[in-house]
């Protein structure tokens, strides 16, 4: 089975032989795939009313686990955004009454931020909208084949995602 990045690959090798286009063979594929699955993303979260960063902040309080909450601090390093991002992105998502702002027992001047039941409902059903479309865009691979595509993903991210900041 040929795809676009066969063709184009094919292309430099015969324009520019002289150089080893080799890693496009794999990152061409990757950056593609990445294409695929932001729309696939925005599917989802079209569905039920949601932006990609709203999902990113409301699932990060979902995973937080029972009562749902992060400071703000956390919220940033979860969500990669910068303070005043964030503090615009919560005031945003407490409009819509899917998260709210409790002081912070443990800090007079600190908040914490709680999902609430709407917002968790809201980043639920986008969870599952998700997994839905990633399970069709992965539909082709085994289950032997998806466990050693992300073990090699793996290898690729993780020195990126344990770089010190």
């Amino acid at each position: 089975m040929e795809d676009e990045v066969d063709r184009l690959v094919a292309a430099w090798r015969r324009e520019r032989p002289d150089l080893d286009v080799e890693p496009l063979e794999v990152l061409s594929r990757v950056s593609r795939l990445a294409r695929h699955l932001d729309r696939a993303r925005r599917l989802a979260f079209t569905e039920i009313g949601l932006e990609s960063w709203e999902f990113d902040v409301l699932t990060a309080l979902r995973r937080a686990g029972t009562p749902y909450q992060l400071s703000p601090g956390q919220l940033l390093t979860q969500t990669l955004v910068t303070s005043g991002t964030m503090t615009n992105r919560i005031d945003r998502l407490a409009e819509k009454r899917l998260v709210e702002r409790l002081p912070d027992p443990s800090d007079r001047r600190g908040v914490l931020v709680r999902l609430t039941p709407a917002g968790q409902d809201r980043a639920d059903r986008a969870l599952a909208g998700l997994l839905a479309q990633e399970r069709t865009i992965l539909g082709e691979l085994t289950q032997a084949q998806r466990a050693e595509l992300a073990s090699l993903l793996r290898q690729l991210t993780a020195p990126f995602d344990n770089i010190p900041t």
